[in-house]
């Protein structure tokens, strides 16, 4: 299947053919295997943001540390596990395990956890137990992704990953208040917070182990079936709307900044209070989980495309509007917001705009190398605008960001609104196994 065929129109925006109406109707695509995965994220983000939070402050407040030295951590921490994303994927499909990957993924966040108990002040220690709990996201994302896709039928999957990432976002709501919670109940200790934050991860794991269902319709053993090999994994990128959209996919995380600059320049700016900091993230989430569903749903009816770029739009305002004419709660509102939208309408988008284009026994290797791209190109970003701050001052280097924002937009245009090649073939989702 071809990008186009997950434009605007045609068998994205396809309806359910069964007629049901309502708030049942809508989610009715929405399989009980999305939900048990949104259920796992849910838990799992309480406890990872719990500990992400309040880092950007501690590196750089706490620490001392530049702003270009805090791009270069930040950036290394997510990129240099990039290339695990891609292991995880081939050895998903390889395996026809993408329940057994992803749930290693998890259990390594989770340990990661309780390395930061042991790592004390020390910075080099802190980013060994980060980009071990990193390595755990980058196992788990694409086979948990490839899991959605193929337990949703093509029409349904801008509303699936909708739901998911709803259900995720609400975690990534829920932890900085429970960190807040057990600081303040465990006199402002933060090894009752890592303690806290793995217990919450196990029983992720635990959710993952009882409840959410394997696909493995492409066993090696059924008819007609072979096992995935490197050489099949490699000719992905042969194929032109695969390589328009990795190619799209790392331009866009090229112009993105890490969450926590757009947290730092917010905090400087509005000098908020050191106690309140992780509640930026919070206020990001919040505005994540109120519009992701109806981000996706909009996706099946109008196109994911236009969504996708919709929400890279809201990116550059929310850049602009940092050093913006007004400041004060309506700046704090509106910026967050604004940067809740944007999540909300790429995220999930981009791996639904994904899944159909990417042939089913690639399907996790073709998530994972999208990750990636994107990853690697965050690494470059990070460190670039921690140097632009460096030198320029952060307001400069934020209206840079902005425009790099929209040169993306204009080159993923070109890239992705291409003519059919090939018509579109619906595919049904594969029977779940344990």
């Amino acid at each position: 299947m071809y990008l186009s065929t997950v434009k605007s129109g045609t068998a994205t925006s396809a309806p359910p053919t069964d007629g049901r109406k309502g708030l049942r109707g809508r989610f009715a695509a929405v399989s009980a295997n999305v939900f048990a995965l949104g259920a796992v994220s849910l838990v799992t983000d309480v406890s990872s943001e719990m500990v992400t939070a309040v880092l950007p402050l501690y590196l750089v407040l706490g620490l001392q540390l530049s702003p270009l030295a805090y791009g270069a951590i930040d950036g290394v921490y997510t990129g240099a596990t990039a290339l695990l994303r891609l292991v995880g994927g081939y050895v998903a499909d390889r395996m026809h395990r993408r329940k057994l990957v992803a749930g290693l993924g998890y259990g390594m966040s989770a340990l990661a956890k309780l390395g930061l108990l042991a790592a004390g002040r020390s910075a080099g220690a802190i980013g060994l137990v980060i980009a071990a709990d990193r390595a755990g996201k980058g196992l788990r994302t694409a086979p948990r992704d490839a899991l959605i896709t193929l337990s949703t039928p093509p029409h349904a999957l801008g509303r699936a990953f909708g739901v998911h990432r709803t259900m995720d976002s609400i975690g990534a709501f829920l932890g900085p208040l429970v960190a807040l919670g057990v600081l303040a109940a465990a006199a402002q200790s933060y090894d009752a917070v890592f303690v806290t934050s793995f217990c919450v991860a196990a029983i992720g794991v635990l959710l993952l182990a009882l409840f959410v269902r394997d696909h493995r319709g492409t066993l090696p053993a059924r008819p007609g079936a072979t096992p995935v090999r490197l050489r099949d994994a490699a000719t992905l990128l042969a194929d032109a709307p695969v390589r328009r959209l990795v190619l799209a996919a790392c331009l866009l995380g090229l112009a993105t900044i890490g969450d926590g600059f757009l947290y730092l320049m917010l905090q400087r700016r509005e000098e908020v209070s050191t106690v309140w900091f992780p509640l930026l993230a919070a206020g990001t989430s919040l505005g994540y989980l109120l519009v992701a569903t109806p981000m996706g749903i909009l996706a099946d009816r109008i196109g994911r495309l236009p969504v996708l770029l919709g929400g890279y739009t809201a990116l550059a305002v929310t850049y602009l509007l940092v050093f913006g004419p007004f400041g004060g709660w309506p700046l704090l509102v509106l910026t967050l917001g604004l940067y809740g939208v944007f999540y909300a309408a790429t995220d999930g988008v981009l791996m639904a705009l994904a899944g159909p284009v990417l042939p089913e026994r690639l399907r996790t290797t073709g998530i994972a190398l999208i990750q990636t791209g994107q990853a690697l190109a965050y690494l470059v970003s990070s460190v670039l605008f921690g140097l632009a701050w460096t030198l320029w001052g952060a307001q400069a280097a934020s209206r840079v960001a902005a425009a790099a924002v929209v040169v993306a937009i204009g080159v993923t245009v070109l890239l992705l609104r291409t003519r059919p090649t090939q018509p579109a073939v619906p595919t049904q989702p594969a029977e779940p196994t344990r």
